[in-house]
């Protein structure tokens, strides 16, 4: 079995929802590159990432968010969250 550890991204923080209500949050991190680099420090191979605000309006307004991680973190990075079209797929690749 393999496990993905998993960062919510909304303005560039990981966070997470309550019941999945954009309006009740918890920021965990205003750093989501240094929480992927401890999965990876605490042995995950690989990682989940949602752009929370890509998948509620389309888009990648986390993009750059998520290039820190996949550079800073040395893991293989799952992207979900606004991916809409072929557009966004080679923008991600």
């Amino acid at each position: 079995m393999e496990l993905f550890p998993a960062i919510d991204l909304i303005d560039g923080c990981a966070v997470r929802l309550v019941k999945g209500d954009y309006a009740q949050k918890t920021i965990y991190s205003e750093n989501p590159a240094a929480v992927a680099r401890s999965f990876a420090a605490a042995g995950a191979k690989y990682l989940h990432v949602v752009d929370l605000e890509g998948a509620k309006n389309g888009g990648t307004p986390n993009l750059e968010t998520i290039r820190t991680i996949v550079r800073e973190s040395g893991l293989l990075v799952e992207v979900g969250g606004g991916i809409r079209s072929e557009e966004v797929i080679k923008t991600y690749l």
